[in-house]
């Protein structure tokens, strides 16, 4: 049966924060994995992931039979890439970079056909996934969020949320802090500083204030709750090369504790 709605809009209208995972090893087997773990979305990384159109296309189809909402992270505002990978199957769009309200209407109008925005009809995957007639369905379910990261767009975050048919901001916490500080901090996940928490905290109510979502990159599942406690609606937990490095240094270490005891 062809998906009717999009299961991340249904959580938020129950009024539950939702968990994405974080795809950036370009294999379809890796993404196999993490989709298959609990998370409700997960996003294929193509702005710094390792992988190209045809590597993030079977990582979609792996990720939609596992069952999370299939999310992209495309590499710049361009409406070639942002078509190609809603054409598919993507249900969401997350933009990096993004300065402007201008930039906000383009790639919203990049997401949405007509008369709501340009985008080309050709849903090649999508359209065998998806409600008929799928250009309604695209334009009612697919979710568009503007990533926050540079001190022009958070000037101007109040106007860029109220652009019409944006559903989300999304935050970029390690060019963020670059950016508000201007490269006093050093980039990272999980800021702990008082003026980048404040910055994030805005960010948040901002996009409530107009009546849309936010989104928080993080780099641990106790600061994604943190994260939720502030109000962010989605949470990105630990990609998939941290959470690998992470389990192989472990792994190595606990080797090391263990053949230390033997000996002694």
């Amino acid at each position: 049966m062809p998906i009717i709605s999009n299961a991340i809009r249904t959580r938020w209208a129950e009024g539950k924060p939702v968990t994405n995972g974080w795809l950036s090893i370009g294999n379809i087997f890796t993404a196999e994995i993490v989709a298959g773990q609990g998370y409700d979305a997960v996003t294929v990384d193509m702005q710094h992931g390792m992988m190209g159109f045809d590597v993030a296309l079977q990582m979609l189809v792996a990720i939609r039979a596992a069952g999370p909402v299939p999310l992209v992270r495309v590499p710049r505002l361009e409406p070639g890439i942002i078509g190609k990978v809603l054409d598919a199957g993507a249900l969401g769009v997350i933009c990096p970079m993004i300065n402007t309200v201008e930039e906000v209407r383009q790639l919203v109008s990049y997401t949405k056909y007509p008369p709501l925005g340009e985008r080309s009809s050709g849903p090649a995957r999508a359209a065998l996934l998806y409600e008929a007639p799928y250009d309604k369905f695209a334009n009612r379910e697919i979710l568009v969020f503007a990533m926050i990261e540079t001190q022009a767009a958070f000037d101007a975050l109040a106007d860029i949320a109220a652009v019409p048919g944006l559903d989300g901001l999304y935050i970029g916490p390690s060019d963020l802090t670059l950016a508000l500080t201007n490269g006093r901090l050093a980039p990272g996940f999980d800021r702990e500083e008082p003026e980048v928490v404040a910055a994030i905290r805005t960010i948040i109510d901002t996009a409530h204030a107009a009546g849309i979502k936010c989104a928080l990159h993080t780099g641990s599942s106790a600061y994604a709750a943190k994260g939720v406690a502030w109000g962010a609606d989605l949470v990105t937990l630990l990609n998939d090369s941290r959470m690998l490095a992470a389990a192989a240094a472990e792994s190595v270490k606990s080797f090391h504790t263990a053949l230390a005891g033997s000996r002694a």
